[in-house]
């Protein structure tokens, strides 16, 4: 089974989304009109052939009206804590590329806290890759908020107009209603530890 396919039956991202979409009583055309999504992205994602980037995924969350975190956590689940060990995080060189709106996304995530239910924070360890950066690569969200701390390599984080370069111990906490994206610079791919909260 290919890397992208584990990964999206891990998460049951797909099913999740189309089931309260469904349960709403939503075409996945009105889901579109209320995400800003294009109809044929939302279907390749509820059938598990596309993963969908966070910002994309905050867009659908808000279109649903349910928090980021209602795709990572597991109802029947009733711990009040979860430990991610270092071999439980993926780590293959083959780890999906993220595409949506026909953009090759520049990183792919691991849930640091999959399963837990009602969580107000969703942490993420994030993987980028070097490549050069295009505008396409923008993304924004109202009303949520954004931690990032590089463990690994370097970044670049475009934020509106600004270029910040980062390195490995650096961190920065960032309202995300504003245009942002990332991409890694240097001889080697980066990684970071990502908590996004929203305020839903």
């Amino acid at each position: 089974m290919s890397d992208i396919k584990a990964q999206i039956r891990e998460f049951r991202i797909g099913e999740k989304i189309r089931g309260l979409r469904q349960q709403k009583r939503l075409t996945l055309q009105e889901l579109s009109v209320l995400t800003a999504l294009s109809k044929p992205l939302l279907s390749q994602i509820e059938n598990q052939q596309v993963v969908p980037p966070l910002a994309t995924l905050l867009k659908i969350a808000k279109g649903l009206k349910v928090g980021i975190h209602f795709f990572f956590e597991d109802e029947g689940n009733r711990q009040k804590y979860v430990l991610t060990r270092r071999e439980d995080v993926r780590d293959d060189e083959d780890a999906p590329r993220l595409v949506a709106n026909e953009v090759s996304r520049p990183y792919v995530y691991h849930s640091l806290a999959q399963g837990l239910r009602h969580k107000h924070m969703e942490p993420f360890l994030v993987e980028f890759e070097n490549r050069a950066w295009d505008e396409k690569l923008f993304f924004k969200h109202e009303g949520d908020e954004e931690f990032v701390y590089v463990t690994e390599g370097e970044l670049d984080f475009h934020y509106n107009s600004e270029t910040i370069s980062m390195h490995a111990g650096d961190s920065i906490y960032y309202d995300s209603s504003q245009p942002h994206g990332w991409v890694a610079v240097g001889d080697k791919p980066a990684k970071a530890v990502a908590v996004l909260y929203s305020k839903e």
